[in-house]
């Protein structure tokens, strides 16, 4: 029973990571129906960019260690908050640079052109950081907290409070505001919400923002327990995007639903044999793609002609 509280822990902290990325997917896809395959690389800065100016600001270079004494709660906070504007920026420069020359193009240049800008950004960090990982303490010590006889670190309590948090806000804003209620009616038209006076544009490059902005938050997060790297992002954003197919692509709830399923999926069968985990999550999609195309919570549409 301890083993398999303290692997639901785990599951459910990468789980929150997998859905805020997954999330990410939905955004772009539904307002542009292109996939941001530079996903996953939008992880490296945000694991890194925060780190290093809290790094410099204590006189240390931009690629050295924080002791935990550095890395206190506050500075943590303005560290998350400076890796999230960096990367919503970063995700501008993306939907410039990789998106809008093919949108509404036939063909899939545009998958060529984001995993392309994901290759330049993460060879960027590369040249500024280097091959090393930098090991970020967490905020909230190194100390384990016991429930029910299981030791779970505060850093997967803190990311599965703060994913669920902005997952939640997130919802409401997509749903109850004027932003929100434009966002989908791009999605759902993009003709039809620019004739009453939505600009598409500025819509969808808000969407590319709040998607790398999301990813930003998840790089930050998950950098106390997996350390900062620049090559942080590809296995998490593959797994990411496999919690966004099994959840349903078009359901924003689904995809978050996904990111956990996946999570506890890859946490319970790592307890029975690691080496299974990828194959067993492959294998779900696979199962899911069979049987439930548009994926558990997505519903399937219908295009007349």
């Amino acid at each position: 029973m301890t083993a398999f509280l303290q692997a639901l822990a785990s599951g459910l902290a990468l789980g929150a990571i997998y859905g805020l990325i997954a999330l990410g997917f939905n955004i772009t896809y539904a307002t542009t129906k292109t996939f941001n395959f530079g996903q996953g690389a939008m992880l490296v800065p945000g694991s890194l960019v925060g780190v290093s100016l809290l790094l410099l600001s204590v006189g240390k270079p931009h690629f050295g260690n924080l002791t935990p004494a550095e890395m206190t709660p506050l500075a943590y906070t303005l560290a998350t908050f400076a890796s999230v504007v960096v990367v919503g920026l970063i995700g501008i420069a993306l939907y410039y640079c990789a998106v809008k020359p093919f949108v509404g193009a036939g063909g899939l240049n545009w998958v060529l052109s984001t995993i392309g800008f994901g290759i330049i950004l993460q060879n960027t960090a590369l040249a500024i950081w280097g091959p090393a990982s930098i090991a970020v303490p967490s905020p909230l010590g190194g100390s384990v907290v016991r429930i029910w006889g299981a030791g779970i670190r505060p850093q997967e309590i803190l990311i599965a409070v703060v994913a669920i948090v902005v997952m939640v806000g997130l919802d409401v804003v997509l749903r109850k505001t004027r932003l929100g209620k434009a966002l989908r009616a791009v999605a759902f038209s993009p003709q039809a919400a620019a004739i009453v006076g939505i600009n598409v544009e500025s819509i969808v490059i808000i969407a590319f923002v709040i998607s790398s902005a999301l990813a930003g938050l998840a790089g930050i997060l998950i950098a106390p327990i997996t350390t900062a790297s620049v090559y942080i992002g590809m296995g998490i954003a593959l797994k990411a995007f496999s919690a966004a197919i099994v959840g349903g692509l078009t359901n924003p709830r689904g995809c978050m639903a996904g990111g956990f399923m996946l999570g506890v999926l890859e946490a319970m069968v790592g307890l029975w044999r690691a080496e299974m985990r990828e194959i067993a999550i492959f294998l779900l999609i696979i199962v899911v793609l069979v049987f439930r195309p548009a994926g558990l919570f997505g519903k399937r549409v219908v295009e007349k002609i």
